[in-house]
Protein backbone atom coordinates (compact mmCIF):
# COMPACT_ATOMS: atom_id res chain seq x y z
CA UNK A 1 0.00 0.00 0.00
CA UNK A 2 1.14 3.41 -0.64
CA UNK A 3 1.61 6.44 1.53
CA UNK A 4 -1.07 8.31 -0.48
CA UNK A 5 -3.39 5.65 -0.40
CA UNK A 6 -2.72 5.44 3.32
CA UNK A 7 -3.18 8.98 3.77
CA UNK A 8 -6.38 9.12 2.37
CA UNK A 9 -8.40 6.62 4.11
CA UNK A 10 -10.22 6.50 7.02
CA UNK A 11 -8.50 5.47 10.47
CA UNK A 12 -10.64 4.41 13.59
CA UNK A 13 -10.98 7.35 16.17
CA UNK A 14 -10.23 6.67 19.79
CA UNK A 15 -11.56 8.85 22.00
CA UNK A 16 -8.37 9.32 24.94
CA UNK A 17 -9.71 10.82 28.43
CA UNK A 18 -6.68 11.70 31.02
CA UNK A 19 -5.54 15.00 33.12
CA UNK A 20 -2.00 14.59 32.74
CA UNK A 21 -0.79 16.72 30.18
CA UNK A 22 2.15 14.47 29.05
CA UNK A 23 0.80 11.35 29.70
CA UNK A 24 -2.11 12.79 26.49
CA UNK A 25 0.16 14.05 24.43
CA UNK A 26 3.10 11.39 24.65
CA UNK A 27 0.09 8.26 24.42
CA UNK A 28 -1.89 10.27 21.51
CA UNK A 29 1.33 10.24 19.81
CA UNK A 30 1.62 6.48 20.31
CA UNK A 31 -1.89 5.86 19.13
CA UNK A 32 -1.88 8.11 15.89
CA UNK A 33 1.52 6.13 14.92
CA UNK A 34 -0.51 3.10 15.73
CA UNK A 35 -3.32 3.65 13.10
CA UNK A 36 -5.47 5.79 14.94
CA UNK A 37 -6.77 9.47 14.97
CA UNK A 38 -7.43 10.58 18.63
CA UNK A 39 -10.23 13.06 20.34
CA UNK A 40 -8.39 14.02 23.52
CA UNK A 41 -9.93 15.65 26.92
CA UNK A 42 -9.30 15.70 30.21
CA UNK A 43 -12.88 15.05 31.82
CA UNK A 44 -15.27 12.63 31.66
CA UNK A 45 -17.88 15.08 31.19
CA UNK A 46 -16.32 16.85 28.29
CA UNK A 47 -15.85 13.02 26.92
CA UNK A 48 -19.23 12.16 27.59
CA UNK A 49 -20.42 15.30 25.32
CA UNK A 50 -17.75 14.37 22.68
CA UNK A 51 -19.05 11.30 22.31
CA UNK A 52 -22.69 11.90 21.84
CA UNK A 53 -21.60 14.58 19.11
CA UNK A 54 -19.20 12.16 17.44
CA UNK A 55 -20.52 8.82 16.46
CA UNK A 56 -17.76 8.25 14.34
CA UNK A 57 -15.37 7.75 17.95
CA UNK A 58 -14.94 3.45 17.76
CA UNK A 59 -13.22 3.33 21.09
CA UNK A 60 -11.98 4.53 24.51
CA UNK A 61 -8.78 4.95 26.26
CA UNK A 62 -9.36 6.40 30.25
CA UNK A 63 -7.56 7.17 33.09
CA UNK A 64 -9.22 6.32 36.03
CA UNK A 65 -8.34 9.39 37.86
CA UNK A 66 -9.43 12.79 35.97
CA UNK A 67 -10.37 16.09 36.08
CA UNK A 68 -14.09 16.72 37.02
CA UNK A 69 -16.43 15.28 39.66
CA UNK A 70 -16.18 11.64 37.73
CA UNK A 71 -13.72 9.18 37.66
CA UNK A 72 -13.02 6.55 35.03
CA UNK A 73 -14.71 3.85 36.30
CA UNK A 74 -18.12 5.84 36.47
CA UNK A 75 -17.10 7.14 32.60
CA UNK A 76 -16.84 3.73 31.26
CA UNK A 77 -19.83 2.55 32.89
CA UNK A 78 -21.92 5.31 31.55
CA UNK A 79 -20.26 4.77 27.89
CA UNK A 80 -20.97 1.35 28.32
CA UNK A 81 -24.53 1.63 28.85
CA UNK A 82 -24.71 4.21 25.99
CA UNK A 83 -22.98 2.67 23.70
CA UNK A 84 -22.31 -0.97 24.72
CA UNK A 85 -20.37 -1.90 21.64
CA UNK A 86 -17.69 0.44 21.92
CA UNK A 87 -14.53 -0.91 23.25
CA UNK A 88 -13.16 0.52 26.25
CA UNK A 89 -9.99 0.75 28.06
CA UNK A 90 -9.32 1.88 31.55
CA UNK A 91 -5.57 2.37 32.44
CA UNK A 92 -4.31 3.41 36.31
CA UNK A 93 -1.25 3.71 38.04
CA UNK A 94 -3.30 4.32 41.18
CA UNK A 95 -6.60 1.72 41.27
CA UNK A 96 -6.90 -1.58 40.32
CA UNK A 97 -9.78 -3.00 38.57
CA UNK A 98 -12.67 -3.22 40.57
CA UNK A 99 -14.65 -5.69 39.31
CA UNK A 100 -17.68 -4.41 40.55
CA UNK A 101 -16.72 -0.87 39.02
CA UNK A 102 -15.53 -2.61 35.28
CA UNK A 103 -18.05 -2.49 32.88
CA UNK A 104 -18.75 -5.86 30.72
CA UNK A 105 -16.15 -6.38 27.72
CA UNK A 106 -13.97 -3.35 29.39
CA UNK A 107 -10.51 -4.01 30.11
CA UNK A 108 -7.97 -2.50 32.32
CA UNK A 109 -4.42 -2.21 31.99
CA UNK A 110 -1.93 -1.23 35.29
CA UNK A 111 0.75 1.09 35.42
CA UNK A 112 3.80 1.06 35.12
CA UNK A 113 3.10 0.91 31.26
CA UNK A 114 4.44 2.21 28.33
CA UNK A 115 2.22 3.43 24.86
CA UNK A 116 2.95 0.25 23.04
CA UNK A 117 1.11 -1.82 25.83
CA UNK A 118 -1.76 0.19 25.95
CA UNK A 119 -1.65 0.36 22.36
CA UNK A 120 -1.13 -3.23 21.79
CA UNK A 121 -4.18 -4.12 24.67
CA UNK A 122 -6.34 -1.23 22.53
CA UNK A 123 -5.73 -3.47 19.11
CA UNK A 124 -6.92 -6.42 20.63
CA UNK A 125 -10.09 -4.79 21.91
CA UNK A 126 -11.04 -3.01 18.30
CA UNK A 127 -13.82 -4.27 16.52
CA UNK A 128 -13.50 -1.20 13.82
Amino acid sequence: MTSEQTSTEARPVILLVEDEALTIMDLGDVLEEGGYDTVQCASAERALSILQARPDICGLVTDVQLSGKTDGFDLANSVSEARPQLPILIVSGRASPDPDRMPEGADFIARPCTGEDILDRLQRLMRC
